[in-house]
């Protein structure tokens, strides 16, 4: 499985960004796709994830500001970030997981990771 993120960048506070994971040799029939973000000197945490049944799960972080969406003719995962706040500064990186059953936004399930890619919201 390999996952390449993509679509970071510097934006002001206000701004939108849209990242973008593509996802090869990811086969299984049930699992998580998700996006996760890391701040210098914090955990890394959920941010969002999406089943392979349909379901979606959004950390509380995001306050409705945050979709994320798959394009499965693509092969692609998306994280649309709306009206970004300094404190969403932070590497994101995308993940997959086999688990269903496991919490979906704990680093637990996912045993494959992208490299990720860098957002900085500021003045």
């Amino acid at each position: 499985v390999r996952l390449v993120e993509s679509g970071g960048g510097s934006v002001q506070p206000g701004g939108s960004l849209t990242l973008s994971c593509e996802v090869s040799g990811y086969t299984h029939s049930s699992g998580w796709l998700g996006w996760f973000r890391q701040a210098p000197g914090q955990e890394r945490e959920g941010v969002a994830a999406i089943a392979t049944d349909g379901r979606i799960r959004y950390a509380d972080l995001t306050m409705g500001r945050f979709t994320i969406s798959q394009d499965n003719a693509k092969n692609t995962l998306y994280l649309q970030m709306n009206n970004l706040k300094p404190e969403d500064t932070a590497m994101y990186y995308c993940a997959a997981s086999r688990l269903i059953s496991w919490p979906p936004l704990t680093r637990g399930p996912y045993e494959y990771w992208g490299q990720g890619t860098q957002v900085t919201v500021s003045l």
